[in-house]
C-alpha cells in the first residue's frame, strides 16, 4: 500500500464537482501536500501551461479528473470540441508527466467509452469489442485513448499510470444547468421548477427504457483514493455500484422524493442514448477493496437536499 502522507499530489479538476470529494478524501487518508492548478493559471489544453504548472507544484503524483462534460445535448452540439480537448488534456498531460519523472498517473476514464451493444454487465474485456453509443463516442474515445498511453508508457517506459472508468455520477455540488446537466441534476431541476410554477407536466426526453447505473460521487471519490494507494497496473477498472435501474423508474423516483405531483410526459423524438449501462465491479473490489456504500434513494435525497439549499447558486 502507498503512503500518501508525504507525497505531493496535483490533481486537476480538484475544485470540481468530483474533485473536492477527492480531496478531501485525500485529506482524510493524511494528505497534507495537495494541490489545485486553476484553469484560469493554468490551460491543459496548451503544452507550456502544462510544463508551467509541472514546475510550480513538483508533484509526486498526478490525479487527473479535469474534463470538458454534459449530458446528451451537450455531446450533440458539441462533439469537435469534447473530443479535442479532452484527447489533447489527457495525451500532453501524461506526456509530460513522464518527462518531469512523476511517480504515479491516475488517470479517469468514462463508461461512455464502451461499445453501445456491451454485455451487461459491462466488464472491462469488453471495452474495444465495438464502437461507443453514437452521441458520446467523441467523448468516450477522447477518455478512452489514455487507457492506450497509460499501458504503452508502462511497457515502454515503466511509467505508473492507472485507468479507473467511473459510472454517471450524481450527488451535492452536481451542475444543475439544463443546457450541460447530466440525467439526475436534469430531472431534480425540471421537477423542482414545475412544482414551484404548477406546471401539469413535465417533458423527458426519450422512451424512459434506457437503463443506467449510478454512483454516489463520495463513494466514487474513495475508490480513487483507494486505487491511488493500492493499484498499480495498466488494466483498467470499473468504478461503480452494480445497480441498474431505468430511467424512467429514475425519473417517477425523483418526482416521488421532490414532491412534484404533476405527470411525466416522454418525448420519444429525442434519443435514449446508450440502451443498457451496468457494470461488473468485480476487479474494483478484489484488487483494491472497493465497494458502493450509499443507496441510490438515500444519494438521491441528500442531493436534492442540497441543491433545495444552494439553488440560486447552483
Amino acid at each position: 500500500m502507498l503512503h500518501i502522507s508525504n507525497k505531493r499530489v496535483v490533481v486537476t479538476g480538484g475544485s470540481g464537482f468530483l474533485g473536492k470529494q477527492v480531496v478531501k478524501k485525500l485529506e482524510e487518508a493524511g494528505c497534507t501536500s495537495i494541490v489545485v492548478p486553476r484553469s484560469k493559471q493554468f490551460d491543459l489544453r496548451r503544452e507550456q501551461d502544462i510544463i508551467r504548472m509541472l514546475e510550480s507544484s513538483r508533484p509526486d503524483m498526478i490525479i487527473h479528473l479535469a474534463a470538458v462534460v454534459g449530458g446528451i445535448g451537450a455531446n450533440l452540439l458539441n462533439p469537435g470540441k469534447f473530443l479535442y480537448d479532452n484527447l489533447i488534456m489527457g495525451t500532453q498531460l501524461m506526456e509530460q508527466s513522464r518527462l518531469f519523472g512523476v511517480e504515479k498517473f491516475v488517470a479517469i476514464g468514462t463508461i461512455c467509452s464502451y461499445p453501445k451493444f456491451a454485455p451487461i454487465p459491462f466488464n472491462e474485456d469488453d471495452l474495444w469489442n465495438g464502437y461507443p453509443e453514437e452521441t458520446n463516442a467523441p467523448y468516450g474515445l477522447a477518455k478512452k485513448m489514455m487507457l492506450v498511453q497509460a499501458d504503452a508508457y508502462r511497457r515502454q517506459y515503466g511509467f505508473n499510470a492507472i485507468y479507473l472508468l467511473p459510472v454517471n455520477l450524481y450527488g451535492p455540488g452536481d451542475n444543475f444547468d439544463l443546457q450541460t446537466s447530466h440525467v439526475i441534476p436534469a430531472l431534480i431541476r425540471k421537477c423542482l421548477e414545475a412544482k414551484r410554477r404548477n406546471d401539469p407536466s413535465v417533458t423527458l426526453w426519450g422512451t424512459g427504457k434506457a437503463t443506467r447505473e449510478f454512483l454516489y460521487v463520495e463513494d466514487a471519490a474513495e475508490a480513487i483514493v483507494l486505487a491511488t494507494q493500492r493499484y498499480d497496473d495498466s488494466a483498467p477498472v470499473n468504478l461503480g455500484s452494480g445497480q441498474e435501474i431505468s430511467i424512467r423508474r429514475l425519473a417517477e423516483m425523483i418526482k416521488e422524493l421532490t414532491g412534484y405531483p404533476g405527470e411525466l410526459v416522454w418525448d420519444t423524438s429525442k434519443p435514449d442514448g446508450q440502451p443498457r449501462r451496468r457494470l461488473n465491479t468485480e476487479r474494483a473490489k478484489a484488487w483494491f477493496g472497493f465497494e458502493a456504500k450509499t443507496s441510490l434513494k438515500s444519494g438521491l435525497r441528500h442531493t436534492i437536499e442540497w441543491y433545495l439549499e444552494h439553488m440560486d447558486n447552483a
